[in-house]
């Protein structure tokens, strides 16, 4: 279903039986509900690290990652591009993803209504809410299209709702990020950057207007986030670049249990082969530069004396480390780069666009990259964007389907490849309750 009767609270959370008009008369519990929102994106689809989350999901779909479970799983479809709309992968995704909208709802239907926290702790909650929400959003239409923007807790409104331009949604998505943007402030909640700031929705704002093709507005929340030389930098030596607190982490999701690491380092580490679920795809692993560091820093190999096989290795920490060592990237200073290096390349600005590319490149121990053309040095920029986001919420399959390269890259290695794929099916079981999400995407 689009939105559940679920209560606003997991169960299992330690305030879930706190009367829901009491949670925001608390600052405690206030704070407590807005933070449960990062922990859902953490734990359950879209930016989790485990099997359900688009790193895997999307890195199958493209040509990151091989699959090696059973036939007739929900992931060996998405391998093979043999979705269809009852596929429990999509369905789980779609469902998830409108559940952490309707939480982000209540949390800002709840901060509305408040008359005991303090305008700046609500400032704060409200713009973090309207992040979650944006963000939310933001990656369902780039999996499904056209779909509803949903605003309110209220069943009734929601229940008949119907889809929007995809247009229409990113107007939604930018006006809740400018408010969201106008609410916080520079510096991080604590000491972590655990919970999002100014820059981390200039980062957000950064993709969406790239992904527009508002090459001038792209740039400009980049530079907001480069220029701010005193939180963040790139890390000199790439071993540091995932670790807790990294100079380029923009924002990070932090572990839900002491001493544990990231879900990224157990689904994609594997210590037998043939791997059990996945691995990184040989094309991709054989496409690096000789000496490029992300090849021997990100990626490690295992082999059983006859074939090899590869595994992406940014993530390192297994298991409890005592503390932990580790948190999991939402956003991080080097794709800013990358995407300024290509908003400048769109406005025929390639000296200034080789520069940021070439300091991803030096960071990676290669040469510059040599000016061309605008088209090669968007093809370069795209290529850098492969080897630097590998694995890392879907990036590769959105990026080849933004340049519309999906259908040249896909169809030689995908038997299930159809120019209709760009777009994953509405849920099936959601078009049966609501004939208004009609109709269904093409292909499907």
């Amino acid at each position: 279903m689009l939105l559940s009767c679920s209560d606003f609270l997991e169960p299992d959370d330690p305030f879930g039986q706190i009367p829901y008009v009491e949670i925001f008369e608390d600052e405690a519990t206030a704070t407590a509900a807005v933070t449960t929102l990062y922990a859902k994106l953490r734990d359950d689809v879209l930016l989790t690290g485990n099997s359900s989350g688009l790193s895997v999901r999307m890195g199958l779909y493209a040509d990151e990652l091989d699959f090696y479970g059973m036939p007739g799983e929900s992931a060996f479809e998405i391998y093979q591009h043999q979705i269809i709309a009852s596929n429990s992968a999509v369905q789980s995704t779609w469902n998830s993803t409108y559940n952490l909208i309707h939480m982000a709802n209540a949390a800002l239907e709840g901060l509305e209504k408040s008359e005991a926290l303090s305008q700046n702790l609500k400032n704060q909650l409200r713009g973090e809410s309207l992040f979650i929400r944006a963000f939310s959003h933001d990656y369902l239409l780039n999996l499904f299209g056209d779909i509803p923007y949903i605003t309110s807790t209220d069943f009734e409104l929601n229940k008949d709702v119907s889809r929007l331009p995809q247009n229409t949604v990113y107007e939604f998505i930018l006006t809740d990020l400018n408010e969201a943007k106008s609410l916080l402030g520079e510096n991080y909640i604590g000491e972590e950057r655990t919970r999002v700031n100014k820059a981390g929705i200039s980062a957000l704002l950064a993709r969406v207007h790239l992904y527009l093709g508002n090459w001038q507005e792209a740039e400009a929340q980049s530079n907001s986030v480069i220029s701010n030389t005193a939180l963040y930098s790139l890390e000199p030596n790439i071993e540091n670049e995932f670790l807790i607190n990294s100079n380029s982490a923009i924002l990070q999701f932090k572990p839900k249990n002491f001493g544990t690491n990231t879900h990224e380092a157990s689904t994609f580490i594997f210590i037998s082969v043939p791997p059990p679920f996945l691995a990184l795809t040989n094309s991709l692993v054989e496409a690096f530069e000789e000496n490029d560091l992300r090849r021997t820093h990100w990626i490690d190999e295992l082999n059983d004396g006859n074939q090899t096989w590869y595994h992406a290795y940014k993530y390192k920490a297994t298991g409890n480390t005592g503390m932990s060592l580790e948190y999991s990237i939402v956003f991080r200073l080097a794709e800013i780069y990358l995407i300024r290096a290509e908003a400048r390349a769109m406005q025929n600005n390639l000296q200034g666009a080789l520069q940021d590319l070439n300091t991803i490149r030096a960071r990676a121990g290669l040469e510059n990259a040599v000016a061309g053309s605008q088209t090669d040095l968007i093809t370069a920029i795209l290529n850098e964007r492969r080897f630097e986001l590998f694995t890392e919420h879907g990036h590769r399959w959105f990026d080849i389907k933004r340049l519309n390269k999906a259908s040249q890259i896909l169809s030689p290695i995908k038997p299930g490849w159809r120019e209709t794929n760009t777009l994953w099916p509405i849920p099936e079981a959601d078009l049966l309750i609501n004939p208004n999400l009609q109709p269904q995407n093409p292909g499907y």
